[in-house]
């Protein structure tokens, strides 16, 4: 009995390692058997301005064109902000610029800053 408990605790652990780093994994599955699953290929990198671009990750006030017009030598955005973006855009349902704020706005709470910008710790000066 203990020893079916255990092996199903090895078999979900390994599941869920799996799923939190399928990024790092994906690149390193042969084409063959990543065909095999479609939904899998939304996870692959975006590690350049145009691929970023091409997923939506631009727009008139955060402008990433204008980066590969201009011949931007940098690699890209932040690969975890851009997924974390992306996620956003697709639970939430909301264009770019929505999805920044949102993410900004969940940055400044963990933070302990309201979305004005003023911190919520009661013993902060704010004024002298």
């Amino acid at each position: 009995m203990i020893f079916y408990l255990s092996l199903l605790a090895a078999v979900a652990l390994l599941v869920m390692l799996g799923y939190h780093y399928r990024s790092a994994i994906l690149p390193h599955v042969p084409a063959k058997v990543r065909s095999m699953f479609p939904s899998l290929s939304h996870y692959t990198p975006l590690s350049t301005f145009s691929g970023q671009a091409q997923a939506g990750l631009s727009s008139s006030m955060f402008d990433i064109e204008a980066n590969i017009r201009d011949g931007d030598s940098r690699a890209g955005l932040d690969e975890r902000g851009t997924q974390e973006v992306l996620e956003i855009m697709r639970r939430e349902r909301v264009d770019f610029d929505q999805a920044r704020l949102i993410r900004h706005n969940q940055f400044l709470a963990r933070n302990g800053i309201d979305p004005s910008g003023m911190p919520l710790d009661s013993k902060a000066v704010t004024r002298l």
